[in-house]
């Protein structure tokens, strides 16, 4: 006559076989790959040039809970999401955007993905191409923002004196007849 234990039914539910297969494991948003299974607002830290603070915005602007789970949301959520991340220059507050005055249109705009890459190596090239001080130091592969460089920094073959290995014979001077 034991007495049987009556069985725990609070706790999690765990989930169906259904709902798990629906987390899409990798979601592209501007041509990269974020994870599915990371929160909204951390996930869209992937992209080059959103950060987290960015990323909450475009969230909330795209109506989307920042702290969802990327990979659970229905298709709609994340195409509202991807023409948020487009719309991310009329989005953001001029003091938040990456890129004021450019220098060929002198507009404010906000620059990710691959052309945040591609803009920084012709600006590098257009500081070369003016000789400009930065330039320069960029092209001889120097400390650009006013480092030090005296000890620190040094590259290539050591610096100061070599001593001869011990050991070796030193050299026989050319007997002169």
């Amino acid at each position: 006559m034991a007495k049987e234990k009556p069985k725990k039914t609070e706790g999690k539910p765990k989930p169906k076989a259904e709902e798990a297969e629906e987390l899409k494991h990798i979601v592209r948003i501007l041509n990269t790959d974020l994870e599915g299974k990371r929160q909204v607002h951390m996930a869209l830290t992937g992209v080059k040039g959103i950060g987290r603070r960015c990323a909450r915005i475009i969230a909330n602007e795209a109506k989307v809970d920042p702290y969802a789970i990327l990979g659970m949301l229905p298709d709609e959520k994340i195409e509202d999401l991807r023409k948020a991340v487009d719309n991310a220059n009329t989005i953001l507050p001029v003091w938040m955007q990456n890129r004021r005055k450019d220098i060929a249109t002198g507009q404010d705009k906000h620059v990710m993905a691959m052309d945040l890459t591609m803009i920084g190596r012709e600006d590098l090239d257009l500081m070369k191409k003016m000789r400009s001080y930065k330039g320069i130091r960029h092209e001889r592969g120097l400390r650009v923002r006013g480092q030090r460089t005296r000890s620190t920094g040094r590259t290539g073959a050591i610096v100061g004196v070599s001593r001869k290995k011990e050991g070796a014979a030193p050299a026989a001077a050319p007997a002169k007849k």
